[in-house]
């Protein structure tokens, strides 16, 4: 199965989360 999206990806949206970003902007910076 391939992956949508690198490990290095994922990681970055997460951090950004944490940071303090809404999971929708993060969502569309990503096409997700």
């Amino acid at each position: 199965m391939k992956r949508r999206y690198s490990e290095e990806q994922i990681i970055k949206a997460i951090k950004e989360h944490e940071a303090g970003a809404k999971v929708g902007d993060i969502c569309r910076t990503m096409g997700i």
